[in-house]
């Protein structure tokens, strides 16, 4: 699992972030928390997941970006219409892939 350099992160969960990051690597169960994903496939913008899905034994989590972390499926829609709208403001376009990845590549 990767960590957008720039994660989106709850207000609630800044000071549980280390714990939240380690806990996601570690498989442990974490009520609530939604992961704001670029998916595998490469068509898609974003995913959100809920964190119990990575419990499941057969669920795929190499290669995962993780691009924030929410406390609740209606933060995780927040931070959706927060980055669409950034990405829009900065390209005057929608493609949120590539400007994430070229703001990741760019440190």
């Amino acid at each position: 699992m990767e960590y957008y350099r720039y994660l989106y992160l709850s207000k609630k969960l800044e000071k549980k972030k280390d714990r939240i990051m380690d806990r996601l690597e570690r498989n442990k169960f974490q009520p609530g928390i939604h992961l704001i994903l670029l998916p595998a496939n490469k068509r898609n913008q974003l995913e959100i997941l809920n964190a119990a899905y990575l419990l499941q034994p057969d669920y795929p989590q190499e290669g995962l970006f993780v691009v924030g972390i929410a406390d609740s499926y209606e933060n995780a829609l927040e931070f959706v219409e927060k980055i669409s709208q950034e990405v829009y403001d900065n390209t005057k376009g929608l493609d949120i892939r590539n400007y994430i990845l070229m703001k990741e590549q760019e440190g």
